[in-house]
């Protein structure tokens, strides 16, 4: 290995050779530091840690699909039912744990009384998770 010197005559260009000493050392210093930590990560501290029970996970709610078509009747799930119907139905349903949810589906031909009077019925019958489904317009579908 050429480290340079006071005889400029022998090398007559830049030395080549890498110096590969600081590399070395500092492979040498982490090699000493990992065999001294190595010994603390597999050391383990005996605990008695308390027992404790909780709840168990929350069941996923159920979801009603309500319909009505143009002229105006409605479904439960795609079976036809009448507003007393409907509203027997939502008392029950508003009495399950936990508490479904309920999709309005409705044609864009219904008259606005028909889906006020089913979201007044689920509301009256203490249905509180109500949400209105659409469509998404065919030219922004991919």
């Amino acid at each position: 290995m050429a480290f340079g010197g006071f005889n400029d005559k022998q090398q007559a260009g830049p030395m080549a050779d890498i110096n590969v000493t600081p590399m070395v050392d500092v492979m040498l210093v982490l090699l000493v530091i990992f065999i001294i930590t190595a010994p603390l990560f597999t050391h383990a501290i005996k605990l008695d840690l308390p027992s404790a029970q909780s709840a168990p996970a929350p069941t996923e709610p159920t979801t009603i699909s309500l319909s009505i078509n143009g002229a105006g009747a409605v479904f439960w799930n795609n079976d036809a039912v009448t507003l007393d119907d409907l509203n027997t139905r939502l008392a029950a349903a508003s009495k399950q744990q936990p508490q479904p949810q309920v999709q309005l589906r409705a044609d864009k031909g219904t008259r606005y009384e028909v889906i006020a009077q089913v979201m007044a019925s689920a509301q009256g019958n203490g249905i509180t998770k109500l949400g209105f489904v659409t469509e998404v317009p065919q030219s922004t579908k991919k």
